[in-house]
Order: structure tokens, then C-alpha cells, then sequence
């Protein structure tokens, strides 16, 4: 579930943003705002998902911001933020509220932040609840920086890194085809080669890279490396890993490992980047036996536990954090990758061998470019990896029971491998241990299978234990493995949790069991487990003992077979010591060279008695379609096996039964098994008369053991009943009580074995009971059973349930109910009370549970049963005297408690961190003023449902669900308990131990046992006032991504629907409605308010719906009918609406509690059981009158009932509460949530007032009236070609409403603005519609042309003024802009000068204003915009809200002037605008005065000759007078030169 509320500081010049959601394929659009880079959505998407969680974690949620996207164009990516799934999931609430996504390019790493996006992201799976946190006030959201979308510890400055993972080689693939394909491709292509095309595939944060493909290669070396930039810390926990099979139609996974960057990193102060390798990592998955169709290809995939060992990669990872500021970087976060072919040399340098890789490599870029990166030499050293040793695996199968009767006909061998290394079993030719250990085969027993039970057999593994031994080299790393092994003690220890090695290198080992060359089941045993060490802290924890294996296979519930089989791995210079761990008696049999060599020396075997004591089980499996069983126990350990009796239609069976197992034979020596005994299977089933008998569930444990020499006594013996759960699959199926006594047989026999007591019941035939030490000691206890009704139950058989019954049975004993002679028309019971008397263990721990029936009475004496339930702890119904005279508090003395209520208080707006007391005028308060003003004091708002708060409303009388049918598992999503529910058992129960001093009041009714003063059951008419206020975050039913919801009220038969008041395309509908309805309890007690979508056309579709149970409510002692109000008001908004008075109200409890009180005293006293309380007493009535009530001092006492000795309790405040809304098709599912309350009046008392008016608010027309007079020091942008100055042709461009664009107006341009200085005087209009209490404004339009209609909006009310210069023939510059919030903004300076860079820097401390109560306001305020480096500029007077936490480093932050504007905002009613019209721009009426701007009407002749006198005095000064010398130089010449020759000639003549 994602809400898309804002974006804030996007980068860029007019844009039209919109915001995509993507996780993994799945793709949504929030709409697109136009010109604006603070765009306002609040919109809501669900993504529905039907996956495994480990895959679904793993998907990325990606956030973008697009830029002008429509139907011809992509649009512009903005920036992107992505983290995956698990991220969320693994939050507080599975949630991020009100979290700012910070915004960064993926293709330029160097730009910085592109902005941020304002979300709430949650995660919801089956069973989840979505709880919304307290909301911030509005500075705690803005607050940027202190609310980013990082989880808890990671730092809010990510940087952007490489991830280097760098792919070697790989070993041990399985074969992908078969010997045909194989035969056939060597007949057509006459080359036999392997058919084996792998390649290495990752995806890390939605990228995907690849290796190239090694083409028919088992061995593939790739020496590659796939460079990943992401952001580090990454908000993505793991890198999937896969090698792939290339086909020319599907690739396939060939096995896939997890590398969890958080198991390979520190975060600490002395920590570390994620660092692994060059290291081998292990892939399991499905079998390495090649088939078509794998049906296990998913464990390929990663989903699941592998079953076998696939395959090994040597991979190496490394992270290098990236300097945006170096020059080196390049702008990709795509993969690349470096990829080329190599020639691998491995040379004989003994210790020293080196792995030289010598290669060239280039870079194939995805979808981006990056620059080249080129090596020359790329090489590993072998001792990198560890030295490669010689391992030792060695195995003895000591008992392989519990073989399913299905295969125990056929041959039967076990597999043991080790990676690609693997021994057989087989059970016709096997080594053996007794006295003797043989690894050889030539001794050959065939091994007939025994039957040890009729579903159930062994082998017979009795003196000669048959081994297995596997011989395999690996890279030593056995010091990883070792530390993981300590730190491994010291957590179970601690019992703590630990992260398993990133690092190792010696595969698993899996067991297989073989049945006629079909594998049946595995058992997977990890490596370091069993791994040998001479430190005992240092080895696994399963080395060189006998750990039971249980083989699982996919025959379902039922277990393939359990081995216990002797597990020893260390190297093979150590196999001296792998014996060490056998039971003392085992040896090695060296003497199996040949036949006719001496027999073995007899082996150390012990005789024992096995004492099972089956008490009872609770809780257990329904396997019937009656919603019951018929369970029996069967009991296996060694090779024998034992069931108890079966106990027909019962989930909670009392057995009480003892089983003995005479003469079990174990080998080992005698202290050991006293220390580590084998264990105890027990299975549980049910009966069937036909068919087999369906399993049920199964649990394990260990008998306590007694040897032959010690004492049967205290403290150990006998043994005390143990709760054991039971596990059906993953989930558990109930608990058994039970206890189990291992005695060994000593050398005088059985006589030394403690008596056995014979069959106690001879009803029971031979069965033994539980001995009288073991069984739990019992008195007698009464149950007193509160019959009260039945309700919705469903029909059996398809027909309607019309005489039912019901019967309570606890430990043999029961009662049942009076017969309902007719349940449509009266489902009570009529007579209440009845009681039965029982034997029960005095422990309340060992109490067997109670069984509660439903039966059908029917014709000729036939019952069918309804349902069951079972009330597994009777400990909150049994009764104990001691508490209640312990909280009788009245008998302690006189206790004056004293509280004072003060008189009404004036409403208070809470906003932020700002208090305002403000009078207003009670005439304009309504219902809604108290929701959204001041909700903490006047109403409670449960943010969950009111009976979680009141504990179910089930103080006296509680529901016990019925159930039939079978029950379903963990991989039945189709089936909940939910399905099998089949109706209510209302009543109740008191238990408690029958005794002769039991306190009886002089009024007690000994009809009414324990339950004295409860009301009477017969049917009463009520009126049921359902208030609905509204229903947030519902799931989208249209293809559009909206909704279009109405409500749905049923109660009994009356259904209402209001379909003609469908509120269009909202998500999050403000519905405002209140619905009457009349009801009869019992027979109308279930309330079911539904939200459905309005469809033009078809039927309408339900969104979700909740249930309420009012009889419970009715009845509570919490008075859920009417809740109490804080305040007693006659008249106004506040109004008190239940139809008693306080004062009736609280006579009413006292009297129903036999209280004293009320006593009403002077000076506003009132005392109530030696409490006493003091209130105002006076009251003003609408004529503003005032008389004396004691109604607040009754209200007082109301208000804190709980404290009232013996009888009180919280009472239901005046409140909303908020349910969830579930769909029957998606249980567990919330499909949103909605805000009700319901008020119930019965008819037989004084009619209740009408229904409050709580219909939503009608916006109020308001009319913001927007002045611009002048603007100062506006950015000069253009540069005159001749003259060089600078200047702007300036205008206003003023959006209001974000995003919408049609709502845009500008002022006329002000031209050749030399100053900045600009004049206009020109006015805005904009009429609106105002939500007061919501704080914002009301839009309502036609999304698109085919819309049926209208849809409603609620944006911010925000005004965005811009400064722009004028352009001619090019686009016009964006100069600054402002954005204010008119409910909270800075205060205008009063003059241009006084206009400073502290309005913004010093926010919290310059007085902030509201339009809407200042109404007209002047000054001067600052523009905005961004400089070179993408960071913001800031000037006078931006508000926090839409710049705190600006650029992405404060360091950094450039704060220059770049403009101002004086503006006046003047706010009118939509009747104040109608009284006095004005004229937009300069316009009439009331028209603004012309601006005094200079004269610009002779600006083309004016303009040249300034050109030219800048261009002589200022540019080219110098140069002309240069010129003009040189001139005038050459003028002098040239007249020189002219005229000398007239001259000198008429010197010459003498003239």
C-alpha cells in the first residue's frame, strides 16, 4: 500500500510533474500537476500479491518523478528512489509514515539530491493489521531531514558506491540432458560433448547483469566482474546470485544463492564495507538427475530448502564508496560489465601455486555508457581460496525405522554425498560395525525388512551397523567454520539467535533414502555441524554423536523413515580419531578380510522398559467433517511401536493410559544412554471407518532414564506430565500431556522395576491407566454453566438448524442445556443456569479442557451435530472468594477520593506547536469541531475496534465460536478457521471447588448459582443509531484505481443501502451519515456495515465490511449503549444525547451494584460508596441562564466508575471507534478501514432525542483578493547586444491551487527593468471553496470528458507567486518564486530594505500569520531559485514548510537576493465579495491606478543613440581616439604631401 502525498524541491524549471510507483512488473500513475516543483497528490495505490515471502521481500519499490509524460512522450526522468520490499516489512508496524523518499539520478551521480517525495508505505500480509501512528503536527512533517525513508541506523547522507562482484569459475554443475539428447547430438554434430551452456546471472537493487556464456562446459571459468552503483548504505538486503543454463528457448536456473550484504558487513565503529571472498558459495537445490520436467525446479530458483547439492561458485565481492567531486566518476548506476576471454595457467609451485589470470577486458555496457575500464593482468592465488585438502566423511546407519509400508516391500538403499562426492548404501552389500568397523564390501548379509507396526517397518540393524566413508578435497577453511561452531555454543547458551557463515567452502551433506531407484526422502545435515575438531568448543555440535534424522518426502504428513546414523567430517590426516565418538562396545571389524575368520566379541547391549504415560492431548487437528476427530495415539521408539485407545468425536481426548514397551534392546554403554537416550515419535490420528486413518500431528521426546542401580524416587522418579506441542507441518496442531520413564533391566529381571497396577476400569478391557505417583492429584470442583443463547448458526445438511441442544462435557462429566423449541423465532435459552461436579487435578495447569456441542434435536430421535468448540483453560472462569474480599475495599475504612471537574472549556485549536485559546461563537461549533479540533478532549478515537478496548465486551457474558468441518494447514490458503465457523455459543462459565464454607449473600439465588443479577434473556426491541464518519485508504475497485463508495447497513432483515449517495473516485470518502434502525435481541444482534462500489453498469462490487456484535454490547457492564460524554451540555453542539440524565444513570448503577449512594451534598459534593467527588454544580441553559444540576457531579462520578469499590469498571466514553473493512474472498486482508460509533436505546424506555447532525461540512466561499504593487532587486537577466547592460522585462506569473493550471493568471509586463525595480498594481481574484476545520480547499471537476461525473478534491490552500522575465521570441526565464501556505506564513516586512535573509534563516522566531484570521495583509516577501550547483538560493521571507532541509549539503547552501515583492492578500466571504465587486488587473470596478513606470513611448528612437554613446564613451573609447589621432595624423600627411609640391615649386621660381 502506497499514499503519494507530496513531492517537495524538485529539480527543474516549469515542470508538470507526476509520480510512478513500480514493484517489480506493476506499474502506477499518480496524476500530473502542471508548473509546479512543489506538486500536491494524496493518492492512494494497492498492490495485490499472491507469493511466497521470501520472493515477495525481494521485489523493489521504485518511486520516480516524471516530467511532462502524456501519451506521445516518455517524459523526463526527475529522480528515482527504490529500496525492496522486506525493507518495509521489517518496520515498526510494517510501515513508513509520513516519510520524505529523497530523490537522486541514477544516470548523473554527481547532481545531488533532485528532491523529495512525501509517502506512507505499509506492507500488509494475512492476519496483519494496518495501525496508524499518531500523526505528527505539521513542522514535525516538514521537518525534511528528520523524517527521510531510511530505516532506523542507516545515516541520512547516503553516498553513491560501487559494487564490484567479481565471477571466477564454477564446479560441480549437474548434468541438463540425457544420454539420448547426448547420443543424438553425436550423430548429427559427430562431437560428443556436454550439453551444458552456463552463464552467471545477478540482480542486486532492480538491475540484472550477466556473465557471457561458457558455451558445452561442466567446469565453466568466466573471470568477470559485474559492477553495480547503488547508493550505499542500500536500502536492498541481498544480491540473488544464479547460474543459468543458456537454451535457445528457456534458460534455465541450474541453482541460486543469497548473498545478505548485512552478514557480510559492520556497521560499527570499528566495522567494515561489505567485504566476502574470493570465496566458494554452495548452491542446493532439486536432485542432480537430469529430467524434462523437473518438478522441483522452484528449489532452483531459491524458493525452499534444497534437496541436493547443485553446484559451487567462487565469487568475490568488494564496495568502493564514490567521490561525486572527482572528476573519474562516471554517470551510470546501471550495470556494467567486464567481460573478455582468458587463458588460465596453474603452475606446480607446491605451497606457493598461484591461479594467473592473464586478460584482457572491455566493458559491455546495459541500456547506459560508462567509460572503459581496461586491465592487463586480473589473478587469484590459489591459497586465496584455502589450501585444498583431503576430507574424511564417515558414516554408520546404527537404526532406520518408522520405513512407510508403501515401500517397505522394495529394495531399500541410502545415498550420503558430500558435493559432488557420493557412497551407497545398499542393503544386500554394505560394511558393517559391531565389535568391528569394515570400509570394504565383501561381506554380504541380505537385510529383510521387519515389520514393526502395520504402517511401519525397520531395518534390522542390530549387532552389525552398516558405514559409509566419503573421500573428498575442498579448500581448507575449517577456521571459519570453527568460530562459527563457538560462537554457535555461546549463543544457545544465551540462547540467542545467530547469523549463520558467509563464508564457507565444504558443501552440505544430504542423506537420500532410495526405494527401488526412486528417491523417497532426504534429510540435509550442514557440514559444520558434524565437522571434527580436537577443541571441543571448536567442534559441530552433531560430531561424532547420534543425532535422529527424520525423512520427509512428498507423501505428505507422513514420515518416509528415521534414522539414527553416526556423522563424522574432518580431514583425513585426523580419521584416527573417527571413532571416537561411537557408544563405547563398537569396534572396528578388522576382521573381515576373508571368510572363516573369528567371530566378533560380544557387543555391550542394554535391556530396557519403556514406560509411556498418555494423560490427555487438547487443541487437536479436526480431520473430520464434523469438526471433530477420533484420535489415537501411536507410540515408536527403537523398533517397536504401541497405540492407545480410540476416543471417538473429541478434540480433546483424556486417554489416561499406560503403554509399555518390554525388552527394548539399545547398544552403547549404559551412562550414555542415561545422558542422551534415544527419542520418542509420537504420532497422533484419526480413526476413519473406512480408509485409513488420517494423520493428525506429531511430536518428539525424551524418556527420563533410570539405570539399573539407582533408586526409583525423588526428585527424577516418578516422572511429572509434561505438555508436549504437537506439529502438524509447520504449524502446530494442539499439545499432549503426557510422561515417559526409560528402566533398565537389571540383573534380577523385572523384579526390580517398580509394580505395575492393573486395568483400574474394567469397562476398559486391559488397558493400563496412568500409575497414581505419575497421575495428577484431584478434588472436587462444580461448574456452573451460564446458558444463555445460540446465534448464526448455519445449516447442516442443507437444512436449517430449528431445536437445537447444547451439551458440556469436561473430564467424563457434563450437563446439558434446555431444548430451544424453536430457534428462528427465539434462539435464548429459558432456563440459565445449570451445574455439574467433576473431579479435576488440583494443578490448574493440568486441567482438561471443556467441550462445548451443538446438536439438532430432530425427528424420530435423530441428532446431528452443529458444532463444537473446546475452552482449552478454564483458569479466567474459576472463582476465588480470597480476590473478591481482597477487593472488597469498602471493609479497609472510609477512603475520601476527591476530583474536581472543571467547567466547559473554550475549544482549543491545536496546530503544531501553536496554542491558540480563541473564543468563538458556540453557534457556529458542530460535532465536526470536536473530530477536528480538539479530539483528544472531547471525543476518544480508538484507532482500533471498541470491543479490543473493553475486552470484547465479554465482562459476564461471553461468545464461543462453533465449528465443523475439516481443518486446514498452512498450504491450504483456501481454508481458515474462519470457513469452518459455523455459529455462537453465548454464555459463560464459573468453576471452583465445592466446600461446605462457601460465603452466600442473604439475597443469593440458588437458581442463579454464581451469576446473580444478570439480566433477564428474554427479546427486547431496541433502537440502533449507526453513525458513520468516514472510511480511509479502501481498496481501489476500479480499472481507474478509484473507487466510488456508498454504505451498506444489515441488521437481521433489515438491509439499507445508500446507493444514491455514492461519493465519486475517492479512496477516502467522507461519508457524514447516521441510519435508525430497529432491532430485537436476540434474534438481530449481528450489525454488518459494508462499503460497496457503484458501478454504472453490473452489479455493485464490495469493498470490504465489518461485523459487530451488539448484544454483547447491550449487555456489558461497560455500557457500551450510549457512551459518556466529558461534558453535560442541554444545548449546543456539545448537546447530551443519551435519553438519561447523569444523575438516572448513576442511581441506576449504585442500585444494580446494592451501593450507598448517591448522597448529594452542598458546595458541589457527592459521595458514592465512601468515595466522594466534587463537580461544579451550576448549568446554562440557550438563553444563557443559569440553574443548579447535580448532573455534573453524577458525570464526575461516571467519568471514573473504575475506581468504585467491588463494582467498577470503565464505562464507554463518548467516542469513534475505527474497524477494519475484510472481504470474504481475502481474509485476513484489510481492505481499508472506517470511523463509526453506534448508539443503542431500548424501546421500552424514554425516546432519545434526534440523531446528531454530523453531515460533512459544506465548504465556505471565500474570495482571495491578490495585490501586486511593486517588486525590488529582481534578478537582471538580459544583456542589451550594443549597450551590455543588464536588464528584465518583468512580470507576475501567480498559480494558485497546485497543479492547476487553469487557475493561472499574470500581471502585464513591466519592460527594461535596469533595477530590478518593478511596478505593476495589478490585482488577482480568485473565488474558492474552503473547508475551515480540514484546512483545505475543495475542488470539484470532470476528471476527463468521458467522466459520468464530478469528481471532489481537498488540496492545501498554497499560493505560488513567480517572477518571470519577458521574451519575445524565445521562452520566457524563470526568475523566483514563493510559495505561502495561507494558513501559516511569515509576515510581510513593512519595506523593501527591512525585507532580510533572517525571514527565512530565523523562521521559528519571526511571527507567523493566517490569512484566514488576519483576513488583510501587506508587505514584502522574497522570491526564490536555484544557482549553478542545482542548490537552492534563498531570500527574505520563505517560509520553513516549503524550504527546510534545502540543497543535499548544508555546507554548501548558497543564500542570495534575488528579488522581492510587495504584495497585499486580502480575504473575503463569498457575501462580502458580492457586496463589494472589484475588477481583475486594473479593470473596473474599483480599478487600481496606473503604475508610475517610465516613459517608454520614444524607447526606439531613445534606444541607438544610447547605443552609440556607450559604444563611443564607454566600449571603444580608447580605439576611436586612436582612430581620430590616427586620422587626423594622415589628413596632415596627406595635405602635407599635396601641397609641398606647389610650394617647393614656387620657391623655385621665386613666386
Amino acid at each position: 500500500i502506497v499514499t503519494v502525498i507530496e513531492a517537495r524541491q524538485l529539480v527543474g524549471l516549469n515542470m508538470d510533474p507526476m509520480v510512478c510507483v513500480e514493484i517489480g512488473e506493476e506499474k502506477k500513475y499518480t496524476s500530473m500537476k502542471e508548473s509546479t516543483n512543489c506538486p500536491y497528490y494524496n493518492e492512494y495505490f494497492v498492490f495485490d500479491f499472491h507469493l511466497p515471502p521470501d520472493v515477495m521481500f525481494d521485489k523493489i519499490l521504485k518511486l520516480s518523478v516524471i516530467h511532462s509524460k502524456n501519451l506521445l512522450r516518455s517524459g523526463t526522468l526527475v529522480g528515482t528512489f527504490k529500496l525492496d520490499v522486506g525493507m518495509v516489512y521489517s518496520q515498526p508496524e510494517h510501515q513508513f509514515y509520513h516519510k520524505w523518499a529523497l530523490l537522486s539520478d541514477p544516470d548523473d551521480i554527481t547532481a545531488g539530491c533532485k528532491g523529495y517525495v512525501k509517502c506512507d508505505i505499509a506492507v500488509v500480509a494475512k492476519g496483519d493489521t494496518i495501525k496508524t501512528p499518531h500523526k505528527a503536527n505539521e513542522s514535525e512533517d516538514d521537518d525534511i531531514e528528520g523524517n527521510l525513508l531510511i530505516p532506523e541506523g542507516v545515516p541520512a547522507e547516503r553516498q553513491w558506491a560501487r559494487y564490484y562482484l567479481k565471477i571466477y569459475r564454477a564446479e560441480g554443475l549437474p548434468r541438463m540432458n540425457t544420454s539420448i539428447m547426448a547420443n543424438v547430438k553425436k550423430a548429427f554434430i559427430g562431437e560428443n560433448k556436454d550439453l551444458v551452456d552456463p552463464y552467471v546471472q545477478v540482480h542486486f537493487a532492480g538491475q540484472k547483469g550477466k556473465t557471457s556464456v561458457q558455451k558445452s562446459c561442466y567446469e565453466p571459468i568466466w573471470n568477470e566482474q559485474i559492477v553495480f552503483t547503488e547508493m550505499f548504505p542500500p536500502l536492498c538486503k541481498r544480491m540473488k546470485i544464479q547460474i543459468r543454463d543458456s537454451d535457445k528457448v528457456n534458460d534455465v536456473a541450474m541453482g541460486t544463492h543469497f548473498l545478505d550484504l548485512k552478514k557480510i558487513s559492520n556497521d560499527g565503529d570499528k566495522g567494515f564495507l561489505p567485504t566476502l571472498g574470493p570465496a566458494w558459495v554452495n548452491m542446493y537445490g532439486s536432485t542432480r538427475t537430469y529430467t524434462l520436467m523437473d518438478e522441483y525446479q522452484e528449489l532452483n530458483e531459491g524458493l525452499g530448502e534444497g534437496v541436493s547439492f547443485r553446484a559451487r561458485l567462487l565469487i568475490s565481492l568488494g564496495v568502493e564508496i564514490l567521490d561525486p567531486s572527482s572528476p573519474d566518476i562516471t554517470s551510470s548506476t546501471e550495470v556494467s560489465l567486464c567481460c573478455g576471454y582468458s587463458k588460465l595457467l596453474i603452475h606446480n609451485l607446491k605451497s606457493s601455486d598461484m591461479w594467473f589470470l592473464s586478460k584482457s577486458f572491455c566493458h559491455r555496457i546495459v541500456r547506459t555508457t560508462v567509460s572503459v575500464h581496461r586491465y592487463s593482468h586480473f589473478f587469484i592465488s590459489q591459497a586465496a581460496t584455502g589450501k585444498v585438502e583431503e576430507f574424511f566423511l564417515f558414516g554408520s546407519f546404527l537404526e532406520a525405522t518408522m520405513i512407510d509400508r508403501k515401500i517397505g516391500d522394495k529394495p531399500i538403499n541410502f545415498e550420503v554425498t558430500i558435493g559432488i562426492f557420493q557412497y551407497f548404501e545398499y542393503t544386500f552389500s554394505l560394511p558393517t560395525i559391531n565389535c568391528f568397523l569394515s570400509s570394504t564390501f565383501n561381506q554380504s548379509a541380505f537385510l529383510f525388512i521387519t515389520v514393526i507396526h502395520r504402517n511401519y517397518f525397520h531395518l534390522p540393524y542390530f549387532e552389525r551397523k552398516p558405514c559409509v566413508y566419503i573421500k573428498s578435497w575442498w579448500q581448507d577453511q575449517r577456521r571459519r567454520l570453527y568460530n562459527s561452531n563457538i560462537i554457535d555454543n555461546i549463543a544457545d547458551k544465551l540462547a540467542t539467535f545467530f547469523l549463520p557463515q558467509p563464508q564457507h567452502s565444504v558443501p552440505d551433506v544430504f542423506i537420500w533414502m532410495i526405494s527401488n531407484g526412486k528417491r523417497i526422502a532426504y534429510a540435509h545435515v550442514p557440514s559444520k555441524d558434524i565437522l571434527y575438531s580436537s577443541v571441543d568448543e571448536e567442534r559441530g555440535k552433531d560430531c561424532g554423536k547420534i543425532p535422529g534424522k527424520k525423512g520427509f518426502g512428498p507423501a505428505g504428513w507422513t514420515v518416509q523413515s528415521k534414522i539414527e546414523i553416526y556423522l563424522w567430517l574432518g580431514l583425513n590426516k585426523q580419521r584416527k580419531d573417527y571413532l571416537s565418538g561411537l557408544p563405547n562396545g563398537f569396534e572396528e571389524n578388522k576382521l573381515s578380510k576373508g571368510p572363516g575368520l573369528p567371530s566378533s566379541p560380544p557387543i555391550m547391549k542394554q535391556i530396557f522398559q519403556l514406560r509411556v504415560h498418555m494423560y490427555q492431548a487438547r487443541s487437536l487437528f479436526a480431520a473430520d467433517s464434523t469438526g471433530l476427530s477420533d484420535p489415537f495415539a501411536r507410540v515408536f521408539f527403537s523398533t517397536q511401536s504401541q497405540v492407545t485407545e480410540i476416543l471417538a468425536e473429541t478434540l480433546c481426548p483424556t486417554w489416561d493410559q499406560l503403554l509399555v514397551f518390554e525388552n527394548v534392546e539399545l547398544f552403547g554403554e549404559a551412562s550414555e544412554l542415561r545422558d542422551d537416550p534415544p527419542i520418542i515419535v509420537i504420532e497422533i490420528y484419526d480413526q476413519d471407518t473406512v480408509g485409513k486413518a488420517d494423520f493428525m500431528g506429531r511430536t518428539f521426546a525424551k524418556p527420563v532414564v533410570k539405570m539399573a542401580d539407582e533408586h526409583y524416587g525423588p526428585p527424577r522418579f516418578p516422572p511429572q506430565l509434561e505438555y508436549y506441542q504437537i506439529y502438524r507441518g509447520n504449524c502446530t496442531a494442539g499439545e499432549m500431556l503426557a510422561a515417559f520413564e526409560l528402566l533398565q533391566i537389571g540383573p534380577n529381571g523385572k523384579a526390580d522395576l517398580p509394580p505395575i497396577d492393573g486395568p483400574a476400569d474394567m469397562d476398559r478391557g486391559p488397558i493400563l491407566p496412568v500409575p497414581l505417583g505419575i497421575r495428577p492429584v484431584l478434588s472436587k470442583y462444580r461448574i456452573e454453566v451460564l446458558f444463555w443463547g445460540l446465534r448464526d448458526l448455519k445449516r447442516v445438511n442443507l437444512a436449517q438448524v430449528d431445536r437445537p441442544r447444547v451439551d458440556i462435557e469436561c473430564a467424563g462429566k457434563g450437563v446439558q442445556s434446555a431444548l430451544i423449541p424453536n430457534y428462528r423465532k427465539n434462539p435464548n435459552f429459558s432456563t440459565l443456569v445449570k451445574w455439574f461436579e467433576v473431579d479435576l487435578p488440583e494443578n490448574e495447569l493440568l486441567h482438561p479442557p471443556l467441550n462445548i456441542r451443538v446438536v439438532d434435536c430432530r425427528a424420530f430421535g435423530r441428532f446431528t451435530l452443529v458444532g463444537s468448540t473446546a475452552v482449552t483453560s478454564m483458569r479466567k472462569f474459576i472463582y476465588r472468594p480470597t480476590d473478591k474480599q481482597a477487593n472488597n475495599w469498602s471493609t479497609t475504612g472510609t477512603v475520601d477520593t476527591v476530583h474536581v471537574l472543571a467547567p466547559a472549556t473554550p475549544l482549543l485549536l491545536k496546530k503544531g506547536d501553536e496554542v491558540e485559546e480563541e473564543e468563538l461563537d458556540e453557534s457556529m461549533l458542530d460535532w465536526w469541531s470536536k473530530y477536528f479540533a480538539s479530539i483528544e478532549t472531547l471525543t476518544e478515537v480508538y484507532p482500533k475496534e471498541l470491543e479490543n478496548e473493553f475486552g470484547n465486551f465479554e465482562d459476564w457474558l461471553h461468545s464461543f465460536n462453533l465449528f465443523r468441518g475439516k481443518g486446514g494447514d498452512d498450504d491450504d490458503q483456501n481454508l481458515t478457521d474462519e470457513d469452518r465457523i459455523v455459529g455462537k455459543f453465548k454464555g459463560s462459565l464459573c468453576m471452583y471447588k465445592v466446600s461446605d464454607d462457601m460465603p452466600r449473600d442473604m439475597s443469593f439465588d440458588s437458581n442463579m448459582g454464581m451469576f446473580q443479577n444478570i439480566p433477564h434473556n428474554d427479546p427486547i426491541n431496541v433502537l440502533v443509531r449507526i453513525y458513520v464518519i468516514r472510511a480511509t485508504d479502501l481498496h481501489p475497485a476500479d480499472i481507474n484505481g478509484k473507487a466510488d463508495p456508498y454504505i451498506a447497513i444489515k441488521l437481521g432483515k433489515t438491509e439499507v443501502k445508500d446507493k444514491e449517495n455514492y461519493i465519486s473516485k475517492q479512496l477516502n470518502p467522507l461519508f457524514g451519515k447516521s441510519f435508525d434502525v430497529e432491532a430485537t435481541f436476540p434474534m438481530d444482534s449481528t450489525l454488518t456495515v459494508s462499503i460497496y462500489d457503484w458501478d454504472l453498469v453490473g452489479t455493485d462490487d464490495l469493498i470490504g465490511e465489518t461485523k459487530l456484535d451488539l448484544e454483547n454490547r447491550f449487555y456489558s457492564k461497560h455500557r457500551a449503549t450510549c457512551g459518556i460524554a466529558c461534558n453535560y451540555s442541554i444545548h449546543g453542539y456539545n448537546v447530551w444525547r443519551d435519553p438519561m440524565k447523569p444523575t438516572q444513570i448513576l442511581a441506576k448503577l449504585c442500585k444494580d451494584g446494592k451501593l450507598d449512594g448517591p448522597h448529594y451534598g452542598p458546595g458541589g459534593r457527592v459521595k458514592v460508596e465512601n468515595r466522594v467527588f466534587m463537580a461544579p454544580t451550576e448549568i446554562e441553559d440557550e438563553n444563557g441562564l443559569k440553574k443548579q444540576t447535580d448532573d455534573h457531579l453524577a458525570l464526575t462520578v461516571l467519568r471514573h466508575w473504575e475506581e468504585i469499590p467491588r463494582v467498577g469498571c470503565k464505562l464507554v466514553p463518548e467516542h469513534v471507534e475505527t474497524r477494519p473493512l475484510l472481504h470474504p474472498d481475502k481474509p485476513g486482508i484489510e481492505q481499508g478501514r472506517i470511523e463509526m460509533w453506534v448508539d443503542m436505546f431500548p424501546k421500552d424506555m424514554t425516546a432519545p432525542g434526534p440523531a446528531l447532525d454530523i453531515s460533512p461540512r459544506k465548504p465556505k466561499k471565500f474570495e482571495l483578493r491578490v495585490i501586486i504593487w511593486n517588486t525590488d532587486e529582481v534578478v537582471l537577466e538580459d544583456d542589451d547586444i550594443f549597450t551590455g547592460e543588464k536588464s528584465s522585462d518583468i512580470f507576475l506569473f501567480v498559480l494558485w491551487l497546485k497543479g492547476q493550471q487553469e487557475d493561472k493568471q499574470d500581471t502585464d509586463v513591466h519592460y527594461h527593468s535596469i533595477t530590478g525595480e518593478g511596478n505593476f498594481n495589478w490585482r488577482f481574484i480568485y473565488p474558492f471553496d474552503y473547508l475551515m476545520a480540514e484546512e483545505k480547499i475543495v475542488i470539484s471537476k470532470k476528471e476527463s470528458m468521458f467522466a459520468w461525473d464530478e469528481t471532489e478534491y481537498k488540496i492545501p490552500a498554497r499560493l505560488n507567486l513567480q517572477v518571470w522575465d519577458a521574451d519575445h521570441f524565445s521562452a520566457d526565464d524563470f526568475l523566483g518564486a514563493i510559495e505561502l501556505d495561507l494558513n501559516r506564513f511569515p509576515r510581510g516586512a513593512k519595506t523593501a530594505k527591512q525585507c532580510t535573509i533572517e525571514m527565512v534563516t530565523n523562521e521559528a522566531e519571526m511571527p507567523i500569520v493566517s490569512i484566514f484570521k488576519q483576513k488583510r495583509i501587506k508587505g514584502w516577501w522574497p522570491f526564490v531559485a536555484r544557482n549553478e550547483d542545482d542548490e537552492f538560493e534563498l531570500t527574505v521571507g520563505l517560509n520553513e514548510e516549503q524550504h527546510k532541509g534545502v540543497g543535499i549539503r548544508k555546507t554548501r547552501l548558497q543564500v542570495n537576493t534575488h528579488g522581492k515583492v510587495e504584495a497585499e492578500l486580502h480575504l473575503l466571504t463569498g457575501e462580502e465579495a458580492e457586496k463589494s465587486p472589484v475588477g481583475e488587473g486594473r479593470n473596473e470596478p474599483e480599478p487600481l491606478e496606473k503604475p508610475n513606470r517610465p516613459d517608454n513611448s520614444l524607447l526606439w528612437f531613445l534606444t541607438p543613440l544610447k547605443a552609440i554613446k556607450h559604444l563611443v564613451c564607454n566600449q571603444y573609447k580608447w580605439l576611436f581616439i586612436k582612430i581620430v589621432t590616427a586620422v587626423l595624423l594622415l589628413a596632415m600627411l596627406a595635405l602635407f604631401l599635396y601641397s609641398m609640391p606647389g610650394y617647393m615649386v614656387k620657391k623655385m621660381l621665386g613666386a
